[in-house]
């Protein structure tokens, strides 16, 4: 059977489409790039200041070595929000990585992102993740870091089947189906997202960064004159030794990843090519 070939002509056209297609590229590229970024090299030095990793090198710091994370949804909310100042990748980071060598899939909130605060494409982001581990019945580990609702775009998130109550009705049927879910309170949990880590099956908190509760110190002053700070309402302690809400208290960002990797460790059987 004779080979089926192809020859290319290197003309005027060619090199046309070539160029536009390498300019095309870069210009992807470019965007990717700062996509990435999330809220900006300033927002991620003030994220640094606070002793806190970004979302990007959370999941760095968990996956396995030497692995990739395929990342699902960079461009979600690309060219949207511009009005309140834009929200890069929705202000969360999804995808699948390599814990323990099991495959998992990763939700981050982007804090430097109007502090990780929820838009209505964070919400439709947030749950692609959860179908993906539903329909490959993957565990999935939730890096919770987030100021709640974006108020001003509060009532395009919740009226929808398709919205934010649909991720916790995702927490039950995950549960139903023994899906584990681990959930890493890292930063702010606030309002309506405070259910999420709730639900799963086991809970980890930062001391003196993480924090739950439904309304904040602020919110409570105003609504019956109480003063009080954050630490002291939903802090680790609060959550770890008083109310039980949460599993294990972690002292930083490094210990708590290293916890959701023994976990995963001690969760499952010895596989060959797990690290």
């Amino acid at each position: 059977m004779s080979t089926i070939g192809s020859k290319i002509e290197h003309g005027d056209s060619f090199k046309k489409n070539e160029e536009a297609s390498r300019t095309l590229a870069q210009s992807i590229s470019s965007k990717a790039s700062s996509a990435r970024l999330g809220g900006g090299d300033d927002a991620i030095a003030k994220h640094h200041k606070r002793n806190k990793l970004t979302a990007r090198e959370r999941i760095e710091k968990l996956i396995d070595p030497a692995t990739k994370f395929l990342e699902v949804g960079l461009f979600a909310a690309y060219g949207m929000y511009e009005e309140y100042g834009s929200a890069p990748s929705a202000g969360v980071v999804c995808g699948v990585g390599i814990v323990q060598g099991r495959e998992v899939v990763i939700v981050a909130n982007d804090a430097t992102v109007k502090a990780g605060a929820w838009f209505p494409m964070t919400c439709k982001k947030n749950l692609r993740a959860q179908e993906i581990s539903i329909e490959n019945r993957l565990p999935i580990i939730y890096l919770v870091d987030s100021a709640g609702v974006f108020l001003p775009l509060q009532s395009e998130i919740f009226p929808d089947k398709e919205h934010f109550g649909r991720i916790f009705r995702n927490n039950a049927v995950m549960s139903a189906m023994g899906i584990t879910q681990i959930a890493a309170i890292m930063g702010p949990c606030v309002a309506g997202g405070a259910y999420l880590p709730i639900m799963s099956d086991e809970a980890l908190i930062v001391d003196k960064t993480g924090s739950v509760f439904l309304a904040g110190s602020h919110l409570v002053k105003a609504a019956i004159g109480e003063e009080i700070d954050n630490e002291s309402l939903g802090g680790a302690s609060v959550h770890c030794e008083i109310s039980g809400v949460t599993d294990h208290k972690m002292k930083n960002d490094d210990e708590c990843l290293q916890k959701i990797r023994s976990i995963f460790w001690e969760t499952w059987p010895f596989t060959e090519g797990r690290v």
